[in-house]
């Protein structure tokens, strides 16, 4: 009788992160789109999260950290460029981050990224310091 019927090592085991692009995006669309902005960062951060991890696994990326960075600072800089061209200078104050919905949205987004941005960095020092 063997241990694990039916699997052997020629065949490649399925990876977890295909259903973390799919919640990550999914929870990213509900809290963007609906205006709820723990779930809309939580989302974005494990979406972006999930994109680094299944590029490392996958051999497109030796270490998880740039790719979340670079992840981090293109909703950064999509949110800024939205926010610049569809928004009105004097909204830009924190006063103004419960007022409107497509601001609160979009510093959402910011938060995200610039939470994946520290911790990539975070990753690569730590990971520096490890070796």
């Amino acid at each position: 009788m063997e241990e694990k019927p039916g699997l052997s090592d020629q065949y490649r085991m399925s990876s977890p992160w295909p259903v973390f692009v799919a919640l990550g995006l999914a929870l990213s669309e509900i809290g963007v789109f609906i205006g709820l902005f723990p779930v809309a960062v939580f989302g974005l951060i494990l979406f972006g999260g999930s994109i680094a991890g299944i590029l490392t696994e996958s051999g497109y990326a030796t270490r998880p950290w740039p790719t979340l960075v670079g992840v981090g600072v293109l909703l950064v800089l999509l949110a800024a460029l939205v926010a610049v061209l569809q928004l009105p200078t004097s909204a830009f104050t924190l006063a103004n981050v419960g007022e409107g919905p497509l601001f609160t949205r979009l510093v959402a987004v910011v938060v995200a990224g610039a939470v994946m941005v520290a911790m990539g960095g975070a990753g690569s020092v730590v990971e520096q310091t490890k070796v």
